[in-house]
């Protein structure tokens, strides 16, 4: 089989749902469309026990010091370094902890670099500014197997050590690449021929969505189902890291912005110091010995 081969379950095939797409009505539009997306979910739903192993190499990835790296061309990579860009805000994380690779560097965030993703030679050089190391996790995201900056990337990190993925609208057995997991959400051909910002994008949002926050929940980034580590950066995290406070404990509004000053901001040192009825110091050490689960530090908290 060639190595230019599209199989005819991949998104560069003609969608027949959609060949009158260009007479329909607005609204014929947006339903066309909309019919198409609902198919992504079960397409994501597909791969799930693929994603879970996905999940449990960043843990381990970041349990040994190392990073996620995503790295992509075009929307594949936009999505990428937007998914990165929005953990620290969201989880508290440090920057260098999640970040994005895009063919084209970040300019190709705001406009398209035409043939970037073509540049092997780039996509192994990236892994070497990156510095990746065996400690890390590389995840390529492309809707197709043969994006050559991705695969050029995916196999130098393997050269230097590091675990790596591939999150790809291909069909897994379409794959040849030496690889730690494979996510493939076949989606299917999009209701505009080869527009892969469509469903191969929505399917790849949803998977990076899914790794990324159930990663932050693995390390204790959530308590219950409330974000308790967001960084308090600007005042609409600072009012959501108040109310998140409120729901928690109960507390009053007043009575949270001053427990949150106690605090110095820190949502979860508030709640163990509320909820285990201990001091700053004491509830950021029960947070340090419960590995920053906020359960286990109030467990461990002495109740006044």
């Amino acid at each position: 089989m060639p190595d230019d081969y599209v199989d005819p379950r991949l998104t560069e095939r003609r969608n027949p749902r959609s060949s009158t797409i260009d007479t329909a009505t607005a609204l014929e539009i947006v339903d066309l469309i909309g019919a198409e997306d609902a198919t992504v979910p079960a397409a994501v739903a597909q791969a799930r026990e693929e994603i879970a192993r996905a999940i449990d190499l960043i843990e381990a990835a970041f349990r040994a010091g190392g990073r996620l790296l995503y790295v992509g061309a075009g929307t594949s990579g936009r999505l990428g370094v937007l998914d990165a860009a929005e953990c620290p805000p969201t989880f508290g994380t440090p920057p260098e902890w999640i970040q994005g690779v895009i063919a084209g560097g970040y300019g190709a965030l705001i406009q398209a670099v035409e043939g970037a993703e073509d540049r092997e030679d780039d996509g192994a050089d990236q892994m070497h500014r990156a510095r990746v190391e065996p400690r890390d996790f590389v995840l390529g995201i492309a809707a197709s197997r043969r994006t050559p900056f991705v695969v050029a990337a995916l196999a130098e990190a393997r050269k230097l050590g590091a675990r790596t993925g591939l999150l790809t609208c291909t069909p897994r057995a379409e794959l040849t690449l030496d690889l730690d997991v494979a996510i493939c959400p076949v989606v299917g051909p999009e209701a505009v021929m080869g527009s892969t910002r469509m469903k191969a994008g929505t399917a790849q949002k949803l998977v990076l969505n899914m790794i990324s926050t159930a990663t932050m929940v693995r390390f204790g980034k959530l308590y219950e189902n409330m974000m308790v580590d967001l960084g308090a950066n600007s005042q609409k995290l600072i009012e959501r890291g108040r109310r998140t406070l409120m729901t928690v404990t109960g507390l009053e509004y007043e009575a949270a912005c001053a427990r949150l000053d106690e605090a110095g901001g820190h949502v979860k040192t508030a709640i163990v110091m509320t909820l285990a009825h201990v001091d700053r110091a004491a509830a950021e050490a029960h947070l340090a010995a419960a590995r920053g689960f906020v359960r286990g530090a109030i467990e461990g908290g002495t109740p006044s």
